[in-house]
């Protein structure tokens, strides 16, 4: 080959690794695009029902409603059976979280340590409950970029107070929705893995309608499949305050 046709491949070479460097998306903006589609209706509501099944196979079934207002409104209030029935949970920004109990007919603020507890016997705590602001709380790095997914590796900021030692996440290239997120416990080792499955174009937006969390150490599950979903309905933020918790 002579001196100027191995010139030429170079630049071409040269100039396909640019364009592919070019075209890549930095974990940030990757980690950025999975927020702004999670969060991407106005307001969501939401009615699902909820499958418990433990170490043994046993089942719990329960029913739930979930108004979403932007990333910073959410609240999320149990309907069946009678033992849960009007349990609700309001989160706010600032990482304001209260649940009202109907037995005891008064709102009570979750303190900071319990937030990492789980959730009403599920297998969410109340922050994965109330979590959408990743970008805000986790700094993202890329482990991997398959055909299909970017799979990220998140580690928490210390200001977040959050009480997994790492995620590793696998976005959908497609959809920018995590299919699967990995949640490891303060030693490090594998605690809990959810899976978000029938990803659906509700109203124009991606939704997933089959949810599972299985805390691998503990051998519990937690199945949520969405039932209806409406956006943009112009939920008022009086529906998301203390007073409004307590009514049902």
């Amino acid at each position: 080959m002579s001196g100027c046709s191995r010139s030429i491949v170079l630049a071409v070479l040269v100039l396909a690794a640019a364009t592919q460097t070019a075209g890549a998306m930095a974990p940030l903006e990757v980690l950025q695009a999975v927020e702004d589609t999670l969060n991407a209706p106005a307001d969501r509501e939401v009615h699902l029902s909820m499958i418990l099944i433990d170490a043994e196979g046993e089942k719990k079934t329960r029913e739930l409603s979930i108004l979403q207002k932007g990333k910073d409104k959410r609240l999320i209030r149990f309907l069946s059976p009678a033992d849960v029935r009007g349990v609700g949970f309001l989160a706010l920004e600032d990482d304001l979280m209260y649940i009202y109990m109907p037995a005891f007919a008064k709102v009570r603020r979750i303190a900071s340590h319990v937030k990492n507890e789980n959730f009403m016997g599920t297998d969410f705590t109340y922050d994965d409950m109330a979590q959408t602001d990743y970008v805000k709380n986790y700094t993202p790095s890329l482990r991997e970029e398959t055909d299909n997914h970017y799979v990220l590796e998140l580690v928490p900021n210390e200001e977040s107070e959050i009480d997994y030692s790492r995620l590793v996440m696998w976005v959908d290239k497609t959809t920018m929705l995590p299919d699967k997120v990995e949640f490891y416990d303060r030693p490090g080792l594998l605690l809990k893995i959810m899976t978000q499955t029938d990803v659906r174009r509700i109203d124009g937006y991606l939704t997933p309608h089959h949810i599972k969390m299985e805390d691998v150490q503990d051998k519990h599950k937690t199945i949520m499949d969405l039932e209806d979903v409406v956006h943009d309905q112009s939920i008022p933020d009086k529906q998301f305050t203390q007073r409004y918790l307590k009514r049902f």
